[in-house]
């Protein structure tokens, strides 16, 4: 059993101050999906507090199947979709690119270089349609299994590993212009 189910198995046995140890575990990187889907810093804040309130409010139609951080991460698209819808937000904008969205060994030590790497990356995204760039963010930015992306998106394994290799293909020729 893992720990976030360890946890959430005491949260529904009432002991609600686990809660507080599963928002840390996974606050940051909530924050940073929501980042890529909100125009601002404030509304991925916004975004990330609604999340895991209404992950309080879901918390018992989890079930044990390791799959909670999709589970999590679903919350967080449907959140990510329900303020947009409400708010009329811009679905994608170069300035919403968070600032670590670069995995580790994409980053590098000379801070232009970084930088211009993440610019690039955010212009590569802009030539994908919504899927391909949420999947993209999913498997790079967020750095889930493509697993762990099916559960989320809810498309089966094969038909994430298809649109995901052809989104890179994608930016790939779109990097080559």
């Amino acid at each position: 059993m893992t720990r976030e189910d360890e946890l959430i198995r005491q949260i529904k046995q009432g002991r609600r101050e686990c809660l507080n140890e599963l928002v840390e575990l996974y606050y940051p990187v909530i924050l940073r999906y929501c980042m890529w889907h909100m125009p601002d810093m404030e509304s991925a804040q916004d975004a990330t507090q609604e999340t895991f309130l209404k992950l309080v409010r879901f918390i018992d139609r989890y079930h044990h199947r390791g799959q909670f951080k999709a589970f999590l991460y679903k919350i967080a698209a449907n959140t990510c979709i329900d303020i947009k819808s409400k708010r009329a937000v811009p679905e994608f904008s170069l300035e919403s690119l968070p600032e670590d969205f670069a995995p580790a060994e994409m980053q590098s030590e000379n801070g232009f270089q970084s930088a211009e790497d993440r610019l690039q990356l955010a212009l590569a995204l802009t030539c994908l349609d919504s899927t391909q760039r949420e999947l993209v963010l999913l498997r790079y930015g967020q750095e889930l299994s493509l697993k762990e992306i099916s559960a989320v998106t809810g498309l089966p394994l094969r038909t994430v590993q298809t649109r995901l290799r052809r989104a890179v293909q994608k930016m790939n020729k779109s990097a080559a212009m």
